[in-house]
């Protein structure tokens, strides 16, 4: 009698947690869900979360909408998702800036914050000028570099393109003036401008500004020529070993319940397999790198060990 009652509470419970389960997989989402944008908009990571929220409308039942919220390299919006009070309500546009900032102490919000949903892209930074700079290689722009303090525009203090422009500095003696902006469009805007030398920010987002003649890319900081950009020489091919890039990817503050994160990770998976996503990476020159939550999680933690090892190394912590 006592083990038949026991099998019948047993039977009770899973019942009742399967129910409790298949009725939040039907409540959630119940109301649009805000993705929030870390940067101003107009810029490659601005694209990539417009182009998924469009295609997001065929598998999340509520929609995705795109939310702006610019400063401190990504660490305002990143704070604005975390500081929420309904999980799975406010989804953040993770970048690599989230490596660099803690890193750098500007910040203490880090990757390990938020649980991860699904990596989307990678993009290499490149070496932009005006296409009508005096310097016609990469070459050129450093050996004039190593003369005076050019001005090198950045998506702000403590951003990948900042670390980028950093690294250049340590390996080939250039002296670089950074110039920190809220985002890569406000940089471009500045170059094209003419108030600044170059920028580091990825060659994505100042694809159009290339492909109207306004500006030009020197060298890329990748492992082999992209997409694109494939008459652009990696940095590699003029003897410097520097690979610096970012990636976007979505996540959620840690401690948001599985039944969400399992939600918005099968929905996240079906948007990146639609063809209208590849359509906008190709028109924006920026890399399809899809990665399931486990996978981003693990990049994450390598990029951050990565990171972290070459501020230490460059000394530029809280600079």
């Amino acid at each position: 009698m006592q083990s038949f009652t026991r099998r019948a509470l047993l039977s009770a419970a899973f019942c009742a947690l399967a129910t409790s389960a298949s009725v939040y997989a039907q409540t959630f989402p119940n109301k649009p869900i805000e993705l929030v944008v870390p940067y101003p908009a107009g810029g490659g990571t601005d694209v990539l979360a417009r182009a998924f929220s469009v295609a997001a409308a065929k598998h999340f039942s509520q929609p995705l909408i795109v939310v702006n919220k610019p400063g401190a390299a990504g660490a305002i919006g990143w704070a604005e998702v975390l500081n929420g009070k309904e999980p799975g309500y406010k989804v953040a546009l993770l970048a690599t800036d989230l490596m660099v900032q803690p890193n750098m102490g500007y910040t203490k919000i880090t990757y390990q914050d938020f649980t991860p949903i699904a990596r989307l892209n990678y993009d290499p930074a490149a070496i932009t000028v005006r296409a009508d700079a005096p310097w016609k290689t990469v070459d050129e722009f450093l050996a004039a570099a190593k003369s005076g303090e050019f001005r090198i525009g950045n998506g702000g203090n403590g951003s990948t393109w900042h670390l980028a422009a950093a690294a250049v500095e340590e390996k080939t003696g250039a002296k670089f003036n950074h110039i920190p902006f809220s985002g890569a469009n406000p940089a471009a805007l500045s170059l094209l401008g003419g108030h600044i030398e170059a920028i580091t920010v990825s060659a994505a987002e100042v694809s159009n500004y290339v492909a109207a003649g306004k500006l030009r890319v020197l060298a890329v900081m990748s492992d082999a020529r992209i997409k694109g950009f494939e008459d652009v020489p990696t940095l590699k091919e003029r003897g410097l070993d520097i690979e610096v890039g970012t990636w976007r990817g979505l996540a959620v503050p840690k401690g948001t319940p599985q039944e969400t994160v399992a939600i918005l990770r099968a929905a996240t998976a079906k948007t990146m397999q639609e063809p209208s996503i590849r359509e906008t990476l190709d028109k924006q020159n920026m890399g399809y790198a899809y990665a399931d939550g486990d996978a981003f999680g693990a990049a994450m933690a390598k990029d951050n060990a990565f990171f972290a090892d070459l501020i230490h190394k460059l000394d530029l912590k809280g600079k």
